[in-house]
């Protein structure tokens, strides 16, 4: 699967290419810049492109009111097509914003419902009970998502339900050639039909990518051969920038030791988890972490454990964004990508990752571990990678087994010998390839 060898970006459309809030219906053809940023994504090493919600919508892309049709804030259809076609030629493949769970208010079918009552051809499509009444005054009571009325809970038992979404992902294909889907709250979605889509999808494209948003609980419950390649990595996110702050490395190790290790109680060895630092719904990882001399390191160790990186758009020049100052916050316009050190560091990671059989499919073993230190294994038959990670202010001297006399660092490629231990400057990350 070519989603398992990948570097995934994320962006979130309406926010980059600052589109209003509300949905004013005058089109703008505002998708067209992100052709403008392909060469910044080349540059960076990026596989696939995640776009956040931008079909028709109320408001946040969430709150879809027509599956067919591009947000008009953005343009339309055919400049999609355009952007589309732009990211295949340089490489990058295209996974969309696949929310299943739920509508907007604005949907065609649930204002149908609203205004036609019990002789609507869509009152099955929704859970409504016409003999109660919603915050919106509606005169019928309605499930939203997790008590969101904004959000009107689809009916996932309804044959022309599925249909229609069914339907709707054939027009992103055929429209749109798209390569993928990331399913929101996919914790939520019905079971029978992640399968009826997962079929569906199987026969639409080779190869077409399913990934879930998981946010606890076992993610094989959809993560298998019937439903869905993949799951976001949340446990392992809150592991990450938790580890830096609290100078403990033991943490991110356990859940990568839980998730991929040796013991026959790994869970999910093997797989190929969403690994990611920041998103659009929680606070950019420059404004989470205490230390900014760590922003480097927790790309590193994103990128080299198991799972599929994805670096979310700005992130990667170290752009802040505080999750209490409202979702807006997380989700800026950016007229054009900058570049520094850290984006060159991120680069130069994604070469690595992608060039490497053992970061892509390596099993995970540890092998140093400290408050402040650790060095894992990745291997596979054709390699072997230690990725190692000093988070101290001080430097570190490793003394272990590495397996081998010499290594090559896969980051800087520069030799390292490893006799009389491993010195690790200060805040430093090295993947060091070793003979098998």
């Amino acid at each position: 699967m070519w989603a398992y060898e990948s570097v995934f970006y994320q962006i979130y459309p309406l926010g980059l290419c600052g589109a209003p809030f509300e949905n004013d219906g005058v089109l703008e053809h505002r998708i067209l810049k992100i052709k403008d940023w392909i060469p910044h994504m080349e540059k960076l090493g990026i596989d696939a492109i995640y776009f956040s919600p931008l079909i028709e919508s109320d408001t946040h892309g969430y709150n879809a009111r027509d599956y067919q049709k591009l947000d008009t804030r953005l343009g339309t259809n055919d400049d999609f097509k355009e952007v589309c076609d732009a990211l295949h030629e340089a490489g990058i493949r295209v996974v969309l914003d696949g929310v299943f769970n739920h509508a907007g208010r604005g949907f065609f079918a649930f204002q149908d419902v609203v205004k036609n009552r019990e002789s609507s051809p869509y009152k099955d499509w929704f859970h409504i009970d016409f003999n109660g009444n919603s915050n919106y005054n509606d005169g019928l009571w309605y499930e939203g998502w997790e008590g969101n009325y904004d959000l009107v809970k689809l009916n996932l038992r309804n044959e022309e339900v599925i249909g229609y979404l069914l339907d709707s992902v054939t027009f992103w294909v055929n429209n749109w050639d798209i390569d993928g889907l990331r399913l929101d709250v996919a914790y939520c979605l019905d079971h029978d039909f992640v399968r009826r889509l997962r079929n569906h999808c199987d026969s639409l494209k080779q190869d077409f990518f399913l990934v879930g948003e998981m946010l606890h609980g076992d993610y094989n419950q959809l993560m298998n051969d019937q439903m869905l390649h993949s799951a976001t990595n949340y446990e392992c996110y809150k592991g990450l920038y938790s580890s830096f702050n609290s100078m403990n490395m033991f943490e991110i190790n356990h859940s990568l030791l839980r998730q991929f290790g040796p013991e026959d109680w790994t869970i999910y060895r093997g797989k190929h988890l969403l690994s990611f630092v920041d998103n659009h719904d929680v606070s950019r990882v420059a404004s989470i972490l205490t230390n900014k001399s760590h922003l480097p390191l927790i790309y590193a160790l994103c990128f080299g454990m198991p799972g599929i990186p994805c670096v979310y758009y700005g992130s990667e020049w170290g752009l802040e964004g505080d999750k209490s100052q409202g979702d807006p916050a997380l989700r800026p316009a950016i007229e054009k990508p900058e570049w520094n050190e850290l984006t060159d560091w991120i680069a130069k990671l994604a070469t690595a990752k992608k060039s490497s059989d053992a970061l892509n499919y390596g099993s995970f073993r540890s092998v140093v571990l400290t408050n402040k230190q650790c060095i894992f294994e990745r291997k596979t038959e054709k390699e072997r990678v230690l990725v190692a990670i000093n988070a101290d202010s001080e430097a570190y001297t490793a003394h272990f087994d590495a397996g081998c006399g010499t290594a090559v660092d896969l980051i800087t490629g520069e030799k390292h010998d490893f006799g009389g231990g491993s010195e690790l400057p200060p805040y430093s990350a090295y993947f060091w390839k070793c003979e098998v």
